[in-house]
């Protein structure tokens, strides 16, 4: 992945706004929303990209979310699972293959 890919990705992302939805996970899926953003922003800032602690919240957030998603109406899930896909994105970049 490239910074560019990932920068285009989160622009997608940021243009959508919350879904509307209720769920006992709500808070969990705020702050998994605000941890894969954080280390976004994180990575578009820094010219060194993502240190080891970083990496290591993405994929634990990754896994989170996978648990989480399924019982989400459809926008709900198109928000997240492209949320997923933002953080996957940072998982991949050429600073780690």
């Amino acid at each position: 992945m490239t910074r560019q890919s990932i920068a285009t990705a989160w622009e997608h992302h940021c243009q959508n706004s919350w879904p509307q939805f209720s769920s006992l996970n709500q808070g969990q899926l705020m702050t998994l929303d605000t941890v894969i953003s954080g280390c976004v922003v994180f990575y578009l800032d820094s010219p060194d990209g993502l240190d080891d602690q970083r990496i290591a919240i993405v994929q634990d957030c990754l896994g989170e979310l996978d648990d989480l998603t399924g019982e989400l109406d459809t926008e709900s899930q198109t928000y997240f699972l492209r949320l997923r896909q933002l953080g996957a994105m940072l998982l991949k970049t050429d600073r780690l293959c």
